[in-house]
């Protein structure tokens, strides 16, 4: 690859020299806490649309429904569109706002990003806690969605950009595992305010989202911006000053040269989201988009967001449906940590795959057991039933939390070049936001017309995304981000007609053909990043 005005660059496959320092320990937990924010948001809309003063003052209709059976049947009693645009609206505005954060991701950095979407969180907090109306809590719901549009747009990209090549993985894990943090957080916070007397434990569940929305904006404050987003905006001795203290070695020359190289091509790309969609890109984009659907289909977020109304639904009173799912939640971090300690041992595939199953058959069991014994009035699930659901949801949610849970992340946030990182990363959240909509905005009223088949529906889906890892995604595990192209893309069976130098003569950048040059193999801008 050429060298770009400096006398030598390193070759593919080079491992950078890099140590475990203090300070990217500290910066990754930091910069994580936007997760813990995500998981509270998505936790604790489930918790409170279970409790009745919160349903009285803004649900009037679905209060009547869940004291009166004979209304609607117990798959029917929450479906109602204007309770799933409470949950679902912050997904539509986090799909919205991604649209912006791609901007200043680029432009302003990742840090400023993560500090925008700080100060987003904190003011849609205030509205939902002292919220007097329906238009005030969706208002609020609305200013969260955009501080996870800009979190989850910033967070994942720092994360890879500041931890070195071989515990890649497990630091970009932490952004997952604190969001199983935020919803085991928001069960164990619905559990006790749904006790509290008077009306007003709604108000302190949604209001004690500021803590994580605290430790994000003074988190943004107090860590230092990616090496690469400071090279990327013409900062180069700082970016050359943070990469030898995150390092922690000042033999940092052959990293600096690689990430200036493909800085230097990323400034020439001025449309990056027309640049995304050029042959070359086709690969990252369609996994990554593959992805993000796939995670959604699992079924996961109707689970995570609905666990306490679902658990009611079944029958399990509104006590132990809320236990229950602070259960669910506890397995959801656990697992999260098992993969922290997998994903750059065993690999991405293995994990997606041996999840696969497990979820496949978690939720054909759950499907058996609601299709035999919860009918549209029955009252109770027997107790020893209960227990196994209760079972197999763990057995899901455990799958789910170490693998397409945090895989879904990462690996799109390690595969695009820097070129058209923050576009791909943009179209990587919105995806996911938009999926996440549609099944929070549907879930309940899919609940009510497909009863028990809703498992049989998402474990369809599950099938299918098992089939696609098999055959269509690479191992990425322990390999330089800068190196993708050459390492997996070229490599594997089906992508690499996309990038081989058969199809790269020329690269469009900016509506004009850029000729190749460099050595033989000519220069390709998705070795670089």
């Amino acid at each position: 690859m050429p060298a770009g005005g400096f006398s030598s660059v390193p070759p593919a496959g080079v491992e950078f020299e890099a140590k475990i320092t203090p300070i990217v320990i500290i910066s990754c937990i930091m910069a994580a806490t936007g997760g813990l924010m995500f998981g509270y948001d998505v936790g604790v809309s489930g918790g409170v649309t279970s409790m009745p003063d919160f349903l009285q003052k803004f649900f009037p209709v679905v209060y009547r429904k869940t004291n009166d059976p004979g209304i609607d049947g117990n798959y029917c009693k929450y479906d109602n569109q204007g309770l799933q645009l409470f949950t679902s609206s912050l997904y539509l505005a986090g799909l919205t706002a991604t649209f912006f954060a791609s901007y200043t991701t680029r432009r302003l950095g990742r840090r400023l990003t993560m500090l925008i979407a700080g100060c987003f969180f904190i003011v849609g907090v205030v509205l939902n806690a002292a919220a007097q109306d329906l238009a005030m809590l969706i208002i609020g719901r609305i200013l969260l969605g955009c501080g996870v549009g800009f979190a989850n747009q910033a967070v994942p990209l720092f994360l890879s950009e500041i931890a070195p090549t071989r515990i890649r993985g497990g630091l970009n894990i932490l952004f997952q595992l604190n969001v199983t943090i935020g919803i085991l957080f928001a069960n164990l916070v619905n559990y006790g305010t749904a006790k509290i007397e008077g009306g007003w434990g709604w108000r302190l569940s949604l209001g004690l989202a500021g803590i994580p929305a605290l430790f994000l904006t003074v988190g943004a404050l107090l860590v230092v911006d990616s090496p690469n987003s400071l090279i990327e905006r013409g900062h180069l001795e700082e970016g050359k000053a943070v990469l030898r203290r995150i390092r922690g070695t000042d033999n940092i020359e052959t990293e600096f040269l690689e990430l200036f190289e493909a800085s230097r091509v990323a400034k020439q790309v001025k449309h990056p989201f027309r640049n995304l969609l050029q042959r070359r890109n086709r690969p990252q984009l369609v996994i990554a988009i593959a992805l993000q659907i796939f995670q959604q289909c699992t079924g996961i977020n109707a689970i995570m967001f609905y666990a306490p109304v679902l658990f009611d639904t079944l029958g399990f009173g509104n006590d132990a449906s809320l236990y229950s799912a602070v259960i669910t939640g506890a397995v959801n971090v656990l697992s999260t940590i098992v993969s922290i300690y997998s994903v750059d041992k065993v690999g991405r595939r293995v994990l997606l795959l041996e999840a696969g199953v497990q979820m496949f058959f978690s939720q054909v069991v759950i499907a058996i057991i609601l299709g035999i014994k919860v009918k549209d009035h029955s009252n109770d699930l027997h107790k020893g039933f209960a227990i196994l659901v209760v079972v197999m949801v763990c057995t899901f949610v455990s799958a789910f939390a170490w693998s397409w849970g945090p895989l879904g992340w990462l690996i799109p946030s390690e595969t695009f070049p820097l070129e058209t990182r923050s576009a791909g990363q943009s179209v990587t959240v919105c995806v996911n936001l938009l999926f996440t909509f549609v099944i929070a905005q549907a879930f309940l009223s899919m609940l009510c017309h497909f009863k028990f088949g809703i498992f049989l529906f998402f474990s369809g889906w599950v099938l299918i995304m098992s089939i696609f890892t098999l055959f269509l995604l690479p191992e990425t595990k322990n390999v330089p981000i800068e190196e993708m192209a050459e390492r997996v893309w070229k490599q594997h069976w089906f992508w690499r007609r996309f990038v081989d130098d058969d199809h790269e003569g020329a690269a469009v950048i900016n509506g004009d053909i850029a000729k190749k040059n460099g050595h033989a193999n000519g220069f390709d801008p998705t070795s670089q990043l």
